[in-house]
């Protein structure tokens, strides 16, 4: 007997070949568009910068941008290890904050008034 199986739309997206990277902080798999993209600022500094576009050059790592997993990762040192002993998290702390302030309350555009519309030439009938 042959039953085709009904997959839900959650399903289907998680099924297809989408990027799927690993949290630093859950340990959770995750689409790539989901996940920060963090590396080691470089030149013998320690900071840890987010790579908002993912274009910077040398080894990334990815994170929820939730304080959930930001803790996690700070709690079991994960950016040391991730990025080769880079500490820093000022600049992801402020990141994931400054997201958190953009997901407030929902605000509406003020509503302008509604114009009138004439009808076209003819359609008057």
């Amino acid at each position: 007997m042959n039953v085709r199986k009904m997959l839900t739309v959650a399903e289907v997206l998680h099924t297809e070949d989408h990027p799927q990277r690993t949290c630093i902080g859950c340990r959770k798999k995750g689409a790539r568009s989901e996940l920060l993209r963090l590396v080691a600022e470089g030149s013998g500094s320690t900071a840890v910068l987010v790579d908002e576009r993912r274009r910077m050059a040398g080894r990334g790592a990815w994170l929820h941008p939730s304080e959930a997993c930001l803790a996690l990762a700070v709690k079991r040192r994960a950016f040391g290890r991730a990025l080769n002993g880079a500490t820093g998290s000022a600049a992801v702390e402020r990141r994931i904050m400054a997201g958190k302030q953009d997901a407030g309350p929902l605000r509406m555009p003020p509503v302008a008034a509604a114009k009138t519309v004439q009808p076209e030439s003819g359609s008057e009938n």
